[in-house]
């Protein structure tokens, strides 16, 4: 059975967390590891953590839940520690705050992308889709539905479909372990090294002709507020500098031409 390891990087989140832990708990998926990196909160968030953890493992859901509590230098540095402690054939990254769409998510993912017929007689793994991914809903502090996500999935997805912006949500994008631990995220950027992670692990897919997989399905609860959010014009800035590295400066400014027109006819 496909393994599916879901890291959460924590800071002083007591606030939000509760939702975030509920949402992996329950669901009926059996193979599931969760990761938990926490940069040493001084609030309750590592207790949550602890309570979390002790409640899964009592409940024999087959879940397992892991926790590593130490300083880190920000939040992709984090999320390097998790992908090093994973396990499961696939990552992907939850924030605090943020929540599996319903209690089957996990289950409907690896049972809508097919992925268990890439696997051959033998076990081998090699041929599996680089990327799993779906759709996202924006949801308030208290989990209310504010509206599906502006940027919605192709049907098929590539790296370069990455010069129309982050077409896929992070925490609906799920790589391939194997893929993922060869490619860190650059700890130079600050608010958007996912998007420029998510590109490389792409290109990697293109290099080895694998298949990235679109489950057609809403995978995640994003909350509105997270740290890339709240730094919008800075993480712009970091985004404008990684299309430009992957795609020309040239493309790059027509793309954002085109970004401002189409924001000025949909008003």
């Amino acid at each position: 059975m496909i393994k599916i390891s879901l890291i959460t990087v924590t800071y002083n989140a007591e606030q939000v967390l509760k939702t975030t832990l509920d949402s992996v708990f329950k669901q009926e998926y059996p193979t599931i590891e969760h990761i938990i990196i926490d940069g040493a909160s001084t609030d309750n968030t590592v207790a949550m953590a602890k309570d979390y953890m002790e409640k899964s493992f009592a409940s024999d859901n087959g879940h397992e839940v892991r926790l590593l509590v130490e300083p880190d230098n920000g939040i992709y540095d984090a999320m390097n520690k998790g992908i090093a402690m994973t396990t499961g054939d696939y990552i992907c990254f939850l924030n605090a705050g943020d929540s599996l769409h319903n209690n089957d998510t996990i289950g409907s993912l690896v049972r809508n992308t097919c992925v268990d017929s890439y696997i051959t007689e033998d076990g081998g793994k090699d041929r599996m889709p680089a990327v799993l991914y779906g759709n996202t809903d924006i949801v308030d502090d208290n989990g209310n539905f504010i509206c599906h996500r502006r940027l919605s999935p192709p049907e098929h997805l590539t790296w370069m479909s990455f010069r129309d912006g982050m077409l896929v949500c992070h925490q609906a994008f799920y790589a391939r372990t194997d893929i993922a631990k060869k490619t860190a995220f650059n700890t130079v950027y600050r608010f958007s090294a996912d998007f420029d992670w998510c590109i490389r692990i792409m290109k990697e897919a293109e290099s080895r002709r694998l298949p990235l997989i679109d489950s057609h399905i809403i995978l995640v609860n994003y909350l509105k507020e997270g740290t890339t959010t709240k730094n919008h014009k800075a993480s712009l800035k970091e985004r404008f500098r990684i299309m430009a590295t992957y795609y020309g400066l040239t493309t790059t400014y027509l793309r954002h031409a085109w970004f401002v027109i189409r924001a000025i006819i949909k008003r």
